[in-house]
């Protein structure tokens, strides 16, 4: 066994030269001494070095995404955010197609959609504080309570003819304080008032919802016809309590507060009333 191993490490070891000759005039040019040992090492460092060279290439440089898969973790990244904002943005698409569709009917007399009932949870609004009320305004709140009748029953004579709108017992859609009139300068076609979380929101008078559903800019709405040409919309709602077709009486719950929608910074309800297609400033019929 060791004279094997001798003489396999002789061979590795035997010296033999390497000559290079011109093929026509048997002229030497160059000569190496060279043993199998240095042969292997040369042809194995070669190897070896290739082999670093093509790893060095595939991890530090771009080559390696052409390797089927092996991914740029940064690409991966980038692919799941672009997928999400496809996502939102059909999202809001189907949105926006569904209001326009309820709109459309509701210009043609159709009345078949229906808005699902959602629950938002309410965004806390701290900056007003409802609890300090003038004693003038409770004095003021408790002699038109006492005044106005909510009930709807009109007599023939009225119905027949055309009634002043001063002439209607209009019931508050909620209480509470108005941080923003009617101005249609600034295309604030209605109030916005401020009332303590999850408060129902109440209808003004006695009609039939003709649109109950979502909108971009004012999150969950509902709107009712009443007589006279009379429509009061209700934005900015967290739930929504009726569906379109059903028939509302004055002083019924039809929302919660809320403040859905891209134009609010809390809960509040933005309230609007018009009458044959003209914005009626509500605060001159309505007591918030």
């Amino acid at each position: 066994m060791k004279e094997g191993k001798s003489s396999l490490w002789f061979k590795l070891r035997n010296k033999y030269r390497l000559v290079v000759l011109d093929d026509e005039t048997f002229e030497e040019k160059a000569s190496f001494r060279l043993t199998r040992f240095n042969v292997y090492f040369f042809i194995s460092t070669v190897f070896v070095l290739t082999v670093a060279g093509i790893f060095t290439l595939i991890v530090f440089t771009p080559l390696k995404e052409y390797i089927p898969g092996y991914g740029d973790m940064n690409q991966r990244k980038d692919y799941i955010m672009l997928e999400l904002r496809t996502d939102s943005l059909s999202t809001i698409v189907e949105q926006q197609a569904a209001w326009i569709n309820n709109i459309r009917g509701i210009l043609r007399g159709e009345v078949d959609s229906i808005a699902e009932n959602i629950v938002l949870e309410p965004v806390k609004f701290e900056n007003i504080d409802l609890d300090k009320v003038a004693p003038e305004d409770l004095q003021l709140r408790e002699e038109i309570e006492k005044e106005i009748s909510y009930s709807l029953t009109f007599s023939d004579q009225q119905k027949k003819g055309a009634v002043a709108l001063s002439q209607l017992n209009f019931f508050p859609p909620i209480k509470g304080y108005v941080t923003a009139g009617f101005n249609p300068r600034e295309d604030h076609y209605g109030v916005d008032v401020v009332a303590p979380q999850n408060e129902p929101i109440k209808n003004i008078l006695d009609g039939h919802v003709v649109l109950a559903t979502w909108t971009l800019d004012g999150g969950y709405v509902i709107g009712i016809q009443h007589e006279y040409n009379l429509v009061s919309f209700y934005k900015h709602n967290s739930v929504l309590l009726k569906k379109v077709g059903n028939f509302v009486k004055a002083g019924d719950a039809i929302a919660m507060m809320g403040s859905s929608g891209e134009l609010t910074s809390g809960p509040h309800l933005h309230f609007e009333l018009w009458q044959d297609g003209a914005p009626i400033n509500p605060e001159d019929f309505i007591v918030f």
